[in-house]
């Protein structure tokens, strides 16, 4: 059996993910089963996004428990209905506030109850919940402090790791205009999801002058 290992990366002061397999494996999407975790300190607040709980046993699991009952969470947040993962766990363990979308698939729907996170609003701690113009209520965030994009799917990076927009119907019409709009703010990092999660602002302007992946 394949030996099960969380990756744990520093990206920049006060901000930091983990990655590792869904338990169920989340194959046959296309993407892969290795997704990221976010987790970020500001404004005297630990704030997780889009959590997914480290597989028992797993190496690397331990020290993600570690850092996160150093500084315990005081917000979860969901950025995208489909990204529901372990914010009940969460929220639960750590007494955490927590966010997410109006909307949830029928079948994966948090026992928490979510405060709305909407386009403009603002987190605890000064994260700005941004608009992504892809219509799947998808709420991606900047961090001023760590001048850094976190996004849940409107970008990607599967295969070769190379930074990629997710394909929608409208993705010239309302997609890339809404993305061209965020280079507007001073960001040096962006995280993604699925596929390598860390990239530079460099790797995000390239992103929006390749064809859509999955297009």
């Amino acid at each position: 059996m394949e030996e099960v290992h969380v990756e744990v990366r520093d990206v920049a002061p006060g901000l930091w993910l983990w990655r590792g397999p869904y338990p169920d494996g989340h194959s046959g999407h296309g993407w892969g089963p290795v997704v990221a975790s976010t987790c970020i300190e500001a404004g005297g607040e630990t704030i997780l996004l889009d959590p997914l709980a480290p597989v028992a046993g797993a190496g690397g699991a331990a020290q993600v428990w570690q850092r996160l009952d150093a500084r315990p969470p005081t917000v979860v947040a969901v950025l995208k209905p489909d990204h529901v993962r372990d914010v009940d766990l969460f929220a639960r363990r750590y007494v955490a506030r927590a966010f997410g979308p109006w909307v949830f698939f029928p079948d994966d729907v948090p026992q928490t109850r979510l405060e709305p996170l909407d386009p403009g609003s603002q987190l605890p701690g000064g994260l700005v919940a941004l608009y992504d113009g892809r219509g799947r209520n998808e709420t991606p965030l900047w961090l001023p402090e760590q001048r850094a994009l976190v996004f849940a799917d409107a970008l990607t990076a599967p295969g070769d790791g190379e930074l990629r927009v997710w394909a929608t119907p409208w993705h010239d019409a309302r997609t890339l205009p809404a993305l061209r709009a965020l280079l507007q703010l001073p960001f040096e990092h962006v995280i993604v999801s699925h596929g390598e999660p860390v990239h530079d602002r460099a790797a995000y302007e390239r992103a929006l002058t390749l064809p859509p992946w999955g297009g």
